[in-house]
């Protein structure tokens, strides 16, 4: 049985790539430490900030909302309400987000996506012919920055973890997709009518985000979403978890290389594409009519 190195108490996680075991006591407030310890090295929040958590009532989401009031951040939560009727998984992720609203006092504003769109998620990827996913990560990215720009919100926090990260790199180096490699950043900054967007859990797993929320007795959804079956991005982390078992601390070698030594070269050679107002809503884009306004032409005709 281990102990935990600090305390020597019956320790609850060994993690191999830290050689460090803790206890269920002492792992919440490393945690905490190492989220506080990325967010300044990385310059992701400024006292003059004011900070907007995307909130979808998983585990990551959560643990990032609670770890930034944990920190002295007056973090506010945005939960989008994506109309996901199956099994009742948007009704159930949205009560978990509002009942840790209600423990941490911080407001939680909630949008719906067919009042916002005029389609739920679902009906939207169905009607546009693109896959659920594709269609949903293009609204929910167009409406949390639309919201934040709306209400003075100067930075964008999601609860990106490593192996989210990570299985995307490899993901986007299979295919040498070089312009999104040249956006995968932790922090990506503000430009003009898109907020600053910063991913504070880039140093933990899945599992280590997975324990900090239950030891901390936050209740979330544990269901995935059912339209993320079969994608490839949980194919990639199963690949990467069985490379980390033989060799601890690939996943974030692999990650924190290629953001420190290669990500700034594709920065140079890739320069973002000029943005301009869509010609139908006027939020940034880099065609004529955004990627949201075209799944909502489609979608509505």
């Amino acid at each position: 049985m281990k102990r935990c190195l600090w305390c020597k108490q019956k320790a609850v996680i060994f993690m191999h790539e830290h050689r460090l075991a803790l206890c269920r006591d002492c792992y919440p407030n490393w945690f905490l430490r190492m989220t506080g310890r990325v967010i300044k090295d990385r310059h992701m929040i400024s006292p003059y900030d004011k900070t907007l958590v995307a909130v979808s009532g998983g585990k990551d989401s959560l643990g990032l909302w609670f770890a930034l009031t944990q920190l002295g951040y007056e973090a506010d939560g945005l939960y989008l309400d994506l109309g996901i009727s199956i099994d009742e998984y948007s009704t159930k992720s949205k009560q978990f987000a509002i009942q840790l609203s209600e423990r941490i006092q911080r407001p939680l504003h909630i949008l719906s996506v067919a009042e916002e769109v005029g389609r739920t998620v679902p009906d939207l990827a169905l009607a546009s012919h693109r896959e659920p996913c594709s269609a949903c990560g293009a609204v929910k990215r167009y409406l949390f920055n639309k919201f934040a720009l709306e209400h003075g919100y100067t930075v964008i926090a999601t609860g990106h973890n490593l192996d989210d990260e990570a299985a995307t790199l490899l993901g986007n180096v299979l295919r040498w997709q070089l312009g999104y490699l040249a956006r995968q950043a932790p922090v990506l900054p503000a430009k003009e009518g898109l907020v600053k967007r910063i991913k504070p859990f880039i140093r933990f797993t899945e599992k280590q985000v997975a324990l900090f929320t239950i030891l901390n007795g936050i209740p979330y959804i544990e269901q995935e979403c059912p339209f993320s079956e079969g994608a490839a991005s949980l194919f990639y982390k199963d690949l990467l978890n069985k490379i980390e078992e033989r060799s601890p601390g690939t996943k974030w070698a692999f990650y924190s290389q290629f953001v420190e030594q290669i990500q700034p070269l594709l920065d140079e050679k890739f320069p973002e594409p000029e943005l301009r107002p869509c010609s139908k809503c006027g939020m940034p884009t880099t065609a004529e009519v955004c990627s949201v306004c075209r799944i909502k032409e489609h979608a509505l005709s």
